[in-house]
């Protein structure tokens, strides 16, 4: 049954909107009378949209965040450049304590917002709004968090002008939102938990390249260097035994990384030894009305390897690829070759969570599940998948080829040593994500106090 909700019109004169979205119940409050409200725009010493322009992958001018690496409350690194003058750059250049808004994208992300820390040497595109508050109002770390919160993402949300596939909240519309003006005290606590927030995750960040480093200069991977070579050949007895005439297969650093591992002193040995790859094992179109838990390549964070998102669906909905039902300890890892870098171990929090079958699943051995997530996100182990990849436009890795993967037996210290440091690094995630959690809630009780609802 439909619902109907009546709006004065003097009130959607007041507010200069006419959508129904705006006067949705699950938006609307009253400020307590105890509380002070104020319009974000109040706060704020700047708001400014970002910078125009093409972006190139190639290094070339200066970092630019996108919307993309704005995730959890943080910005992160970007992966793009903008090729501008320093003028201009020194105009848009980031500070600590930038607040960064996403203005327009799908309703699902539009308003995503993440404070700047230790990312200044880069600018923002256009699509952001950069928000500088007056810190003798309100802290950054607080606005962060209050725009983070379920109460402030619904107060962004109604603001939205949507259109198809297309949402758009305006500097003019964020700076009408509202938010409750805390104590000093009661900011202080939100900031300290987001910065120790911060700091954890950096953290885990730095064990996480420990790890990969201690691998990889065992190997000798890290000072391994490949020239581009003018032209090669391959025996067509090759070609035969290979089943491959591809010349992409034939690559010279193909072959040298292969050629590395199997110089390494302490031996090599196939993947699949220490390693079961598991075939789709679930079909939840058997039970239509059961909810899951869904994992698409998109959840996963590349950086430290881990789980961060999920889609809880009904069997009957899910999409036909999601077909492996995964456990605590198994490592999941793409099999598309465009993004060999999304690998990630499953945590207690997961196990029984439904993957795609655009991932391996594997189930360890021999090995710990750290070790193994460190061997298939390394170089050796991601140039063999893409040696291996067929197809067109989106180069996929068959599970028949499993079999050419060959790694490493690296020494059971140094194997321990690694899987210490993958585990330090995921606990020092978890504990970020507690803090975060902490600092949101400590503002949702901040919000229910200052709210008449």
């Amino acid at each position: 049954m439909a619902a109907i909700n009546q709006v004065m019109l003097s009130e959607a004169v007041h507010n200069n909107r006419f959508s129904a979205e705006f006067f949705d119940p699950q938006y609307v409050f009253k400020p307590s009378a105890s509380s002070t409200w104020l319009p974000i725009g109040r706060i704020l010493k700047k708001c400014e949209y970002g910078i125009s322009i093409s972006m190139n992958t190639e290094g070339d001018g200066y970092p630019i965040f996108r919307m993309n690496e704005i995730e959890n409350c943080f910005a992160l690194r970007p992966e793009k450049f903008a090729a501008i003058p320093n003028f201009i750059f020194q105009q848009y250049k980031l500070n600590e304590n930038d607040v960064l808004f996403n203005r327009t994208n799908s309703f699902e992300f539009v308003g995503r917002t993440g404070i700047v820390k230790d990312q200044t040497d880069c600018t923002f595109a256009s699509y952001l709004i950069r928000l500088v508050p007056d810190s003798n109002i309100i802290l950054p770390e607080y606005l962060t968090i209050y725009l983070n919160t379920p109460f402030g993402i619904g107060q962004i949300k109604r603001r939205a002008m949507r259109s198809i596939n297309q949402a758009n909240v305006s500097g003019a519309e964020v700076k009408k939102i509202l938010i409750p003006i805390a104590s000093v005290a009661e900011q202080q606590k939100v900031a300290n938990d987001l910065n120790d927030a911060f700091s954890a995750a950096r953290k885990g960040e730095q064990l996480y390249k420990d790890a990969q480093h201690l691998l990889e200069s065992e190997l000798g991977l890290d000072k391994l260097k490949f020239k581009k070579p003018v032209g090669y050949m391959a025996r067509f007895s090759d070609t035969l035994t290979n089943g491959r005439f591809d010349a992409d297969y034939y690559r010279p650093q193909f072959a040298a990384i292969q050629q590395t591992v199997k110089d390494y002193s302490n031996g090599y040995e196939p993947l699949i030894s220490i390693a079961a790859a598991l075939k789709p094992n679930i079909d939840p179109t058997k039970t239509p009305n059961q909810l899951y838990n869904y994992i698409e390549l998109s959840n996963i964070n590349p950086t430290l390897g881990t789980v961060d998102g999920f889609a809880s669906m009904l069997g009957k909905d899910l999409p036909s690829r999601a077909r492996r039902q995964v456990i605590n300890g198994d490592v999941i890892a793409s099999a598309v070759v465009g993004s060999v870098d999304k690998a990630a171990v499953i945590g207690a929090a997961q196990s029984g969570f439904i993957a795609s079958t655009g991932f391996f699943h594997f189930r360890p051995i021999r090995v710990s599940s750290e070790y193994l997530l460190i061997l298939v996100k390394s170089k050796c182990v991601r140039m063999q998948f893409q040696q291996q990849s067929t197809g067109g436009i989106l180069s996929a890795v068959p599970d028949s080829r499993l079999k050419n993967i060959i790694v490493p037996k690296l020494p059971d210290k140094l194997q321990q040593k690694i899987s210490y440091l993958v585990f330090q690094s995921h606990r020092a995630k978890k504990r970020s994500q507690e803090l975060l959690d902490q600092a949101k809630a400590r503002v949702e009780q901040l919000i229910e106090e200052a709210a008449a609802r």
